[in-house]
């Protein structure tokens, strides 16, 4: 990658706002992030903690995702007994693998550690969203085929 790809990611970044940014290509990974003023003044937030992700399985229709991310998991203030899945990266949100194709998970599901609950397309890479915790989808926050930004709210999933 060339510095001025660089620059001009960097110069995408301020123009649309975005506060991370995260590039694959070729063996290499780019990742980007602006730190807030707070950050600058030397407080830094506690960063959350996950297990790594397990391997991923194929989605229906053999298509092979090019990378398995893993959300972040959060109690909601509404109920502390929920967990929110929230977008690892920014994309477009699928909640099946091809059109046409029963979606991942649907609400009232019982979920499973591990298991495949969307896939968020970004710069033409399918990457699977997998389940964190054991237990019941209670929420879907986004329609398919909706653009999705780093840190929006996916799931919520009331753990068993």
């Amino acid at each position: 990658m060339t510095v001025d790809e660089i620059k001009q990611i960097l110069a995408l970044m301020r123009e649309h706002e975005l506060a991370e940014f995260e590039l694959q290509r070729d063996g290499e990974t780019l990742r980007l992030r602006k730190h807030s003023p707070t950050q600058w003044a030397g407080y830094s937030p506690p960063l959350p903690t996950a297990a790594p992700p397990p391997q991923p399985a194929a989605p229906p229709g053999g298509a092979q995702p090019a990378a398995a991310q893993s959300a972040v998991l959060e109690p909601t203030s509404e109920d502390v007994d929920l967990a929110i899945v929230k977008s690892p990266i920014v994309g477009t949100f699928y909640r099946s693998a091809e059109p046409g194709a029963p979606s991942f998970v649907e609400t009232g599901q019982t979920v499973r550690k591990g298991e495949v609950l969307c896939i968020i397309e970004a710069m033409k890479l399918m990457n699977e969203i997998n389940a964190e915790c054991d237990g019941e989808v209670v929420k879907v926050f986004v329609e398919n085929g909706q653009a999705v930004q780093y840190g929006e709210r996916l799931f919520a999933i009331r753990p068993t």
